[in-house]
């Protein structure tokens, strides 16, 4: 089984090649969650993910006769980056299978470093099993995203540098997809720091390593916002490294997922995929589980769709009050809708959208349904534009 002496093997070969990212505390985040937490910033690496480690570890690896090969791995996406990058920095041609619903940011970043892109499969599994075809047809080398022992020590340079910098964290919390990044950090923290808790997280739509570790049968759904961990089955290697080294695991829903990627950017103005905000959603689900504690979280990467973020935002001004959709009853008589808007106005509102409704409706035949979308500053001024909007005579309610 992998041991410390791999890991720290694996950081001398990495050092010049991937960056030793920030490591610092939250300290608004802090207050928020009821622990000491301290953010490992991996969305700042070159491909906006921690598997650039991984990656680069496995192909300095590589002999002479693989290398004049070639390699082909699979991935949603940050592994597919982190192996075309690495690949193209040391002049290996490298394939990478997508899933079909892969984001074209990945894709195209993917592509944009110099790798041949293949999408197959409507899931991880089917592109697996279309890497492990094009392998054998090609003689191509297969870089496993993460049951592969030089991938997990990559992976597990991340706690060397974050113990360094916090020598008495007291939990390090690590989102999971396959398990090669937990596995890897658990591995080199364990071994700095027998008393350190590593607390694995996935979310509930993939509890694969949940599933395989607890033996549970919770079901597998078929789509997450965290891409980046909606892995079907665990890896041999990490599933035994996870068994023996990590000390708990929980589940988030896709709500505490969204609400941590905002709360990142609106706190500390950086950018996350879903999975890169799993370990700071278990926060906000389990704040007892952490109460008082020094919490190590990794932002594990950043690459997200600008339209699945665009969505994200708005449902979070949404949770957080500041975008609310009332619905104002009201005589269908000239001049009505402008002393709604004149009344939402002075209250201090802005106007989004409004949508009439007349056929739609269990009112009255002369009255009409108006339905507008505020931007307020949070939930109290949402109730007092409705306060105001009653005061004026009009039938107003939070839709």
């Amino acid at each position: 089984m992998l041991q410390l002496h791999d890991i720290e093997t694996a950081a001398d070969r990495l050092s010049g090649h991937v960056l030793d990212t920030p490591f610092v505390e939250s300290r608004t985040i802090s207050q928020l969650t009821g622990c000491q937490v301290f953010l490992k910033f991996e969305n700042l690496q070159y491909t906006a993910s921690f598997k650039e480690r991984g990656a680069c570890n496995k192909l300095a690896q590589l002999s002479a006769d693989e290398r004049a090969r070639g390699v082909i791995a699979m991935s949603a996406g940050n592994h597919a980056q982190g192996v075309a990058y690495h690949a193209q920095r040391l002049g290996l041609r490298a394939v990478i299978v997508m899933p079909r619903f892969t984001p074209g940011v990945k894709v195209e970043r993917t592509r944009g470093f110099g790798a041949e892109v293949v999408l197959h499969g409507d899931t991880l599994e089917a592109s697996r099993a279309h890497a492990r075809e094009l392998a054998q047809q090609q003689g191509l080398v297969f870089v496993h995203p993460y049951d592969d022992e030089a991938i997990v020590a990559g992976q597990g340079t991340l706690a060397l540098e974050m113990l360094r910098v916090q020598p008495d964290l007291d939990t390090l919390v690590v989102a999971i997809g396959g398990g090669g990044l937990i596995a890897g950090m658990a591995t080199a923290a364990k071994a700095l720091r027998p008393g350190i808790e590593i607390v694995g997280v996935q979310t509930e739509r993939f509890p694969a390593m949940v599933n395989a570790i607890k033996g549970t049968h919770l079901p597998q759904g078929s789509s997450t916002i965290a891409e980046g961990i909606a892995v079907g089955t665990p890896g041999v290697i990490t599933e035994a490294i996870v068994r023996e080294r990590v000390d708990d695991l929980l589940l988030v829903d896709e709500g505490d997922i969204e609400q941590a990627i905002v709360m990142l950017l609106e706190i500390e103005k950086t950018l996350v995929e879903g999975a890169g905000a799993a370990g700071l959603a278990a926060l906000l689900k389990h704040p007892q589980r952490f109460a008082g504690k020094r919490v190590g979280l990794v932002l594990c990467g950043g690459n997200i769709d600008p339209l699945l973020l665009a969505s994200i935002i708005e449902r979070g001004m949404v949770r957080a009050g500041r975008l609310a959709r009332i619905q104002v009853n009201a005589r269908d008589v000239p001049g009505n809708l402008a002393r709604i808007t004149a009344t939402v106005a002075e209250a201090g509102a802005n106007i989004d959208e409004v949508h009439h409704q007349r056929a739609f409706t269990l009112l009255a035949a002369q009255n009409v349904a108006i339905e507008l979308v505020l931007q307020t500053r949070g939930r109290e001024h949402i109730a007092q534009v409705i306060d105001r909007l009653r005061e004026a005579g009009f039938e107003a309610t939070l839709l």
